[in-house]
């Protein structure tokens, strides 16, 4: 899935640098391969990198290819979300952001005087090796579609995005949908940013579009996390939280990831995210907080199963998110989403939830909510309130030790927002 958009953004940028004379070409192999290729084919050339925050697989793979060339200064990497790479300082962070969201956008370069074609793999031959099964329901990929969709958020959809962006029913469209794009660098947050900051002053929904200029600030300040501490892929952000959730229920595990927990609500979130392969970021945080809490299940088993359901998976996001939805950095307040809750605030008459599982169709919306369905649906596979008072016994017993809070004092002098953005 998150592949398929991949390719899709790769042949639109082939496309674009034809026109330019250019292409792309794709080197197939490890990084040691790449690095003896270049060496014996280009030993004289220089390497351009875009920095990405990613999980250890890319960053281990990646860090001797970065040292070999680096010996000869041959290779040049570019900061990218403006997360910072060198020694972090967190109280001058938001500055920094700020003023590199203001830097000039790049010219589209010049066309290239003559075709220097090297013989790799071209896009086309690459795509035609893999099977495309896309789901119409997933988003597109290319640069193209970025653009559409940032005019027609700024122009129309944004209208109500402050309010609307909690519903999965109305997010779908009043949320701007950018963020594969941004994940997959088919859009740059700067860019975003300064169409931004050009349309505001004309603009009818200031409000709507301040509370997405913030999101765009947030977005970059996640990355930063795991950017700042790759450890976070495995462990707790509060080291002590890596004790509160040693065992694991396979089985559990298996009905939440694909919709089988007996909460129609949830269950119809999951079962969204599966066919579109992206929901609006409460649902999100709603269906990690109940493998976390309500099932008591590892969040390191859980987070994997999740990031392959998101066309937009960004791991300095999700890894950090699905963290302080689990509990477990110990400097951001537990909070555990209510099912039942959340199922009457956002789809008061269960339209959705019928529209997605038809079954419960003709069923009593109280009944839904609550998932007292009495044989009618899958048996629930926790109790909502019992599993939801022991998570919080659990949780706040292990956060009153004194020695809990000088970690958690750590944590924030490494992670927490300051959220200064003005010089």
């Amino acid at each position: 899935m998150q592949f398929g958009f991949f390719l899709e953004s790769l042949e639109e940028l082939d496309m674009s640098l034809k026109k330019l004379n250019s292409s792309v070409e794709v080197f197939e192999g490890n990084f040691s391969e790449l690095r003896k290729y270049i060496d014996e084919n280009y030993p004289q050339s220089k390497i351009h990198v875009n920095h990405t925050t990613d999980t250890s697989y890319f960053r281990n793979n990646f860090s001797d290819f970065k040292k070999h060339f680096d010996l000869n200064e041959r290779i040049l990497i570019y900061s990218d979300f403006g997360v910072q790479t060198g020694d972090v300082n967190r109280d001058k962070w938001a500055f920094e952001w700020n003023k590199l969201m203001k830097k000039n956008l790049l010219d589209i370069p010049k066309p290239n005087i003559k075709s220097s074609h090297i013989g790799l793999t071209t896009v086309l031959e690459f795509k035609n090796k893999f099977k495309s099964d896309k789901k119409t329901t997933f988003q597109s990929g290319g640069s193209s579609k970025a653009y559409e969709l940032l005019n027609s958020f700024l122009m129309d959809r944004s209208h109500g995005y402050s309010r609307n962006m909690s519903s999965p029913i109305e997010a779908e469209t009043s949320c701007s949908r950018l963020s594969p794009h941004i994940s997959f660098g088919t859009i740059s947050i700067r860019e975003i940013y300064q169409k931004l900051e050009a349309f505001y002053p004309f603009s009818n929904n200031k409000s709507d579009l301040n509370s997405f200029r913030k999101r765009l600030y947030w977005h970059c300040h996640f990355i930063q996390k795991l950017e700042t501490e790759p450890e976070l892929e495995y462990c707790s952000m509060h080291r002590m939280c890596d004790n509160l959730r040693e065992k694991e229920n396979k089985e559990l595990i298996e009905k939440w990831i694909t919709g089988q927990t007996g909460y129609p609500f949830m269950d119809a979130c999951i079962k969204y995210l599966r066919e579109n392969g992206w929901i609006n970021f409460r649902m999100r945080a709603m269906i990690m907080s109940f493998a976390s809490y309500n099932l008591w299940q590892p969040w390191q088993l859980t987070s994997p199963l999740l990031a392959e359901l998101f066309v937009d998976y960004e791991p300095g996001i999700h890894i950090p998110q699905v963290q302080m939805q689990s509990g477990v950095t110990g400097i951001n307040l537990p909070r555990i989403y209510s099912v039942t809750k959340q199922s009457r605030d956002q789809d008061a008459d269960g339209i959705w939830i019928k529209k997605i599982i038809p079954s419960l169709e003709g069923l009593d919306p109280d009944e839904i909510h609550d998932a007292n369905l009495n044989g009618s649906y899958i048996p629930k596979i926790v109790d909502h309130k019992e599993s939801s008072k022991f998570a919080r016994d659990k949780i706040w017993a292990a956060r009153k030790g004194q020695e809990f809070k000088t970690i958690a004092r750590s944590v924030y002098l490494k992670h927490g927002s300051r959220k200064r953005r003005s010089a």
